[in-house]
Parts: C-alpha cells; sequence; structure tokens
C-alpha cells in the first residue's frame, strides 16, 4: 500500500447511490474494452444533482465535460457522508470512480456492496473516517491520508481528522484485490 495518498478532495454528503455514482443509461459500455472502461470515468458522478455538487462549495464538476476525450477528473479523494454507495450493488459504481482517477473514499460508513465491490474489485481504498467530514472539508482542499497512521491530514487548514484502520480487508486491498490476493496465497 502507499506510504500516503495526497491530491484534491471532492466532497459530498450522504447517502449518495450507486446511479448517482454511475447512472444506469452508462453501462452501456464493456469494461473489458479499454476505450469503452474509460468511458466509466467520464461519467462518474454525473448522476449527482446540480447543487449537492462538490458540497459545501455548490455546482462543481467532477469531470470537466467541456473536452469529450477528458475522462479522468482533477480529484484524487472523494470525501463522503453516511451510507456512501448505497442502492444497487453495482460494482461498476467503484470502477467509474477508478477509471476517474480516484484513490480513495472517505466517507462516514459505506453500504456493503459498494465497499466490497471496492475492496474486491481492487479499485480504490473505502476509508472510513471517525467523525464526519463533510463541512470540515471543502472540495479543492489539499488532503493526504496517511495509511500507516489512520489520518487523514487537510493541508489547508492543518487538521487531522482520524481514519478506521482498515483491518481484515487491507492485505485484499495491498495485493490489488480478492483475485490477486487468492493467488499470493495459493488459494488459486
Amino acid at each position: 500500500m502507499e506510504e500516503s495518498i495526497r491530491g484534491k478532495a471532492y466532497v459530498l454528503g450522504d447517502n449518495i447511490d450507486t446511479d448517482q455514482i454511475i447512472p444506469a443509461h452508462y453501462l452501456m459500455y464493456n469494461p473489458a474494452i479499454p476505450e469503452e472502461r474509460r468511458q466509466f470515468g467520464r461519467y462518474a458522478l454525473s448522476g449527482v444533482p446540480a447543487g449537492q455538487n462538490g458540497l459545501p462549495g455548490g455546482n462543481i464538476p467532477f469531470v470537466d465535460q467541456t473536452d469529450p476525450s477528458n475522462t479522468r477528473s482533477e480529484f484524487s479523494i472523494v470525501i463522503g457522508g453516511k451510507n456512501f454507495g448505497c442502492g444497487s450493488s453495482r460494482e461498476h459504481a467503484p470502477l467509474a470512480l477508478a477509471e476517474a482517477g480516484i484513490k480513495a473514499v472517505v466517507a462516514e460508513f459505506y453500504a456493503r456492496s459498494f465497499f466490497r465491490n471496492s475492496v474486491n474489485g481492487g479499485y480504490l481504498i473505502p476509508y472510513e473516517s471517525v467523525e464526519g467530514l463533510v463541512g470540515k472539508i471543502h472540495t479543492g482542499d489539499d488532503v493526504e491520508i496517511r495509511p500507516a497512521e489512520n489520518v487523514l491530514i487537510n493541508h489547508r487548514t492543518g487538521e487531522r481528522h482520524p481514519l478506521k484502520p482498515l483491518g481484515e480487508v487491507a492485505p485484499i486491498i495491498e495485493a490489488g484485490g480478492i483475485f490477486e490476493y487468492a493467488k499470493q496465497a495459493g488459494m488459486l
């Protein structure tokens, strides 16, 4: 696992569901085809209603849609509230965030299927915060996650926010997903 994950934060609220993360009409793309897989990044978080994007800053686009070839976000860490990834058990949701360039999501707690799909697919690291961070971190803040310390640092304010340890999923994340973990452990 990386020593730290640093980048710009994108802040969302509570109950961000999988249809907001990647709307169903974009599931026509095939993740096995590299050109189509990148489209999941282009449309990641496109289902979040205007006004909720980039809370508390307002309507800030996650991926700049003015350039049709752009499939990556300028943000690398998503900050969510409670129940992140609720809704259907769409495994395309963490894939879409990863294709957009997200390395980690930090939320108060997750829908179980989103959490497991993130870990098992090796898409991104789902950290749980000890306290609610929505309102304490702003979209665009320079933040850093230090896994060894279980802390998120907001470099704009200097504040340190504790994160819950990854626990039993840490070896799966370090291996790059459940299949890589199974291979390394001699299960496959």
